[in-house]
């Protein structure tokens, strides 16, 4: 690289500037900590870390917090036997607004944790609605403030104890800059005209609470399923399924990290009879296959037997199918989904928003391929809200979607 590249290079943040705090872990801190953050002003940023990929479940293994006047905070939950640790922090916040950034994957384990927000501006969905290129923490951070972050760990066993000082650096700095990345973000959407997109954008985040399959049917998300085609085979995978989550809950350790969703799917399909075959199967190698072989090999017998036999699911419960089949299967759909689609890509484009964020996949295709009974401006606009499209996103797309599903483009050969 050119010398005077280097030299036009953004400084990199490798600190916090105050430092890095200790981490609470006792009561007495978690009480210091949460009348520090109720003497501060404004806004507080938030995150969390997990050990997704090491432990069961998705709980928070370190929480950062940093409010103006009160400095950061680093919080071990894990410390505290209480069902919701951070009650006392989630009181002391008030009605504060949150700044996260991706909000979504963390405001799960938070909440378990006890603290919920009131108010929520996300720094993620914010760089999205501005059409920033890039909308990592740390591509945001360089663009709209000139700093580089010093970001890695973001995959580490964050419940590891204790946690070494380089990881709480880290942690410490996703929270470090977020207040002032909030008010330079709060300036470009309001340049643009989109604070009250932004607003309703938040408020839905904020609110979100993502489909789940019931307890007795998570099983079905399991990677690779559509591998297996009888329902003899779909029940040895159930039992199998089963009977590692059974395990993982019981040691707190990652279902991925005992076996592979492949070597499940592998092994409902060869149906072995004996250890040994068991053992044979891809995937069933490493400590938890060969010494838990026996229960194991005995969710497979038990999933043959079953009377109670899984059928595979149709798309007739889910979403539309994938629109690389709608061409033989319905043209007139595909022809109004590609239609639309570029449209809203086009619009999209023109006004520096996500394609995505301008409306979701998802919503585009459930209304192309389930219609309403007519179609016209009114009804398009009622179904889009009713698929979850915020009014903002109605109001700039349902015009170019009903247009396009009443008069679509020819589909070439």
């Amino acid at each position: 690289m050119p010398q005077n590249d280097v030299a036009h290079e953004p400084p990199l943040l490798t600190e916090p500037k105050d430092g890095v705090p200790a981490v609470i872990s006792t009561a007495r801190g978690l009480r210091r900590a949460a009348d520090g953050l109720a003497a501060g002003t404004g806004p507080v940023a938030v995150d969390a870390e997990r050990a997704s990929g090491f432990r069961y479940g998705q709980r928070a293994f370190l929480v950062q917090l940093k409010r103006e006047g009160a400095g950061i905070w680093l919080i071990d939950p894990e410390a505290f036997t209480e069902q919701t640790p951070l009650s006392p922090v989630q009181e002391a916040l008030g009605d504060a607004e949150w700044i996260l950034h991706a909000s979504t994957q963390d405001l799960p384990c938070l909440a378990d944790a006890g603290m919920h927000p009131h108010r929520l501006f996300d720094t993620e969905h914010a760089a999205r609605l501005a059409g920033l290129p890039k909308v990592g923490l740390g591509a945001v951070t360089e663009q709209l403030l000139g700093v580089r972050l010093a970001k890695e760990h973001s995959a580490a066993d964050w419940s590891k104890r204790p946690l070494p000082e380089d990881w709480l650096r880290y942690a410490a700095l996703d929270v470090e800059l977020l207040v002032e990345l909030r008010g330079k973000l709060q300036e470009l959407l309001a340049e643009q005209g989109k604070s009250d997109w932004a607003e309703q954008e938040f408020e839905y985040l904020r609110t979100f609470k993502p489909a789940q399959l019931p307890p007795e049917e998570r099983w079905r998300k399991t990677t690779g399923l559509n591998r297996l085609k009888s329902p003899r085979k779909l029940a040895i995978l159930r039992e199998l399924w089963n009977a590692r989550e059974s395990l993982a809950e019981s040691k707190d350790i990652a279902p991925g990290h005992l076996l592979p969703d492949s070597a499940l799917v592998a092994a409902a399909d060869a149906q072995p009879r004996t250890v040994p075959q068991l053992l044979d199967v891809p995937g069933f190698h490493g400590r938890a296959a060969k010494r838990e072989a026996p229960r194991w090999l005995r969710a497979v017998q038990n999933g043959a037997k079953a009377e109670d036999q899984p059928v595979k699911q149709g798309r007739g419960s889910g979403g539309p199918p994938p629109p690389r089949t709608w061409r033989d299967r319905s043209p007139e759909a595909f022809a109004q989904f590609r239609t639309a689609r570029a449209r809203v890509h086009r619009h999209a484009e023109s006004i520096s928003v996500m394609p995505e964020t301008l409306l979701a996949p998802a919503v585009l295709k459930q209304l192309c391929w389930s219609p309403p009974e007519s179609v016209d401006l009114e009804t398009v606009s009622s179904a889009m809200a009713e698929l979850g499209a915020r009014p903002w996103q109605v109001d700039q797309t349902a015009a170019i979607v009903a247009v396009a599903m009443l008069d679509p483009d020819p589909v070439g050969e």
